[in-house]
C-alpha cells in the first residue's frame, strides 16, 4: 500500500504531464491527507499514516478539486461568460459515504 501522489491526482484530472498540475497536486496533497486523517481519526491508515485504497480515492478526488481551483473562487465571470468551478468546501456526499465507513460516529 502506498500513499497517493501528485501524479495520481494529475492522472485523475486527465493532465498527467502538465507540470503546473503536478506541482499543485504535490503541494495540496499533504493538506488534504491531513484533513482526511483527522476526519476518520486515523482509521483506514497504517501506523506510518499511509491510507488504504478507499481512503486514497477520497484524498485524490478532494485534492483534484483543490488543484483545479487553487484560488477557491466561487464564481468567475468574464464579459458574458460565467463559470462556477468546484471548490473544496468539505467533502462531497460520495466521499463522505466512503469516509463514514472508517469514522466511528456513535459512542
Amino acid at each position: 500500500m502506498t500513499a497517493p501522489t501528485g501524479q495520481d491526482v494529475a492522472r485523475f484530472l486527465g493532465r498527467p504531464t502538465d507540470y503546473k498540475t503536478l506541482s499543485l497536486a504535490d503541494d495540496h496533497l499533504q493538506v488534504v491527507t491531513s484533513f482526511v486523517w483527522a476526519y476518520v481519526r486515523g482509521n483506514g491508515f497504517t501506523e506510518d499514516r499511509v491510507p488504504n485504497e478507499d481512503i486514497s480515492s477520497v484524498i485524490i478526488t478532494a485534492t483534484a478539486r483543490l488543484v483545479s481551483n487553487p484560488e477557491q473562487a466561487q464564481r468567475i465571470q468574464v464579459a458574458d461568460h460565467s463559470e462556477t468551478p468546484a471548490v473544496l468546501n468539505g467533502f462531497t456526499l460520495p466521499e463522505l459515504a466512503v469516509l463514514h465507513m472508517y469514522r466511528r460516529r456513535t459512542a
